[in-house]
C-alpha cells in the first residue's frame, strides 16, 4: 500500500468511525514517539489530516488531543525504559547501529539538554523519537523524565491537532 493509500483510507475510516478517533490518534502518537516503529509509521502527516477532519466534521477535539497526549507520552516512557534496560546495548541494535551520526547528535543533546533536550526534542522530526532513548541510556532520572514527556507530549499533541480542528477560533470569542 502506498502513502496515499494508506493516509485516504486511514482519513475515510476516522470520518465513517468518528467515536474511534481518540484511540487511532492515541496509536499514531505512540507509533510516532516509539523509537524504532516511528520510523515505519507516516503519523506526522496523518495526525495532521485527522486535525483537519476533525474541525471540518465536528470530532470533539479534547479527547482526541488528549488521547494524543496519552500515546505520545507512552511511546517516549517505552523508549525510555528500552534505553534505561539496554544501555549501551540498545545503540547496536537495529536501525540504531544504521544511523551512527544521528545516535551521536542525540548524544550531546541529551548531555546539554538533559530532561529539558526532552521538551525540544519532542518538536524536532528525527529526533522525537530517538532523544527519549538516549535519555534511557544515559540515566536521565526518571521523575525529571516524565515531566518533561507528559508536559511536552500535551503541547505536541495540540499542536499537531488544534490548527487543522479550527480550535484557535474558539479562543477568539
Amino acid at each position: 500500500m502506498d502513502f496515499e493509500a494508506l493516509r485516504a483510507s486511514t482519513l475515510a475510516f476516522v470520518e465513517a468511525h468518528q467515536g474511534w478517533t481518540p484511540l487511532i490518534v492515541g496509536v499514531l502518537a505512540f507509533c510516532e514517539s516509539l523509537a524504532f516503529l516511528s520510523l515505519l509509521v507516516p503519523a506526522t502527516v496523518l495526525l495532521l489530516g485527522i486535525g483537519a477532519l476533525m474541525g471540518a466534521i465536528g470530532i470533539p477535539f479534547w479527547p482526541v488531543m488528549l488521547a494524543g497526549a496519552l500515546g505520545a507520552a507512552l511511546g517516549d516512557w517505552v523508549s525510555y525504559e528500552f534505553g534505561h534496560y539496554y544501555k549501551e546495548g540498545a545503540k547496536q541494535m537495529w536501525p540504531m547501529r544504521r544511523y551512527p551520526a544521528i545516535v551521536a547528535r542525540a548524544e550531546e543533546f541529551c548531555h546539554k539538554w538533559g530532561a529539558g533536550g526532552i521538551v525540544i526534542g519532542r518538536f524536532i522530526g528525527p529526533a522525537r523519537a530517538v532523544v527519549p532513548l538516549i535519555a534511557g541510556i544515559f540515566g536521565v532520572k526518571r521523575l525529571p523524565f516524565q515531566i518533561a514527556n507528559v508536559t511536552s507530549a500535551l503541547a505536541w499533541s495540540f499542536l499537531m491537532l488544534a490548527p487543522g480542528a479550527g480550535i484557535l477560533s474558539y479562543f477568539k470569542g
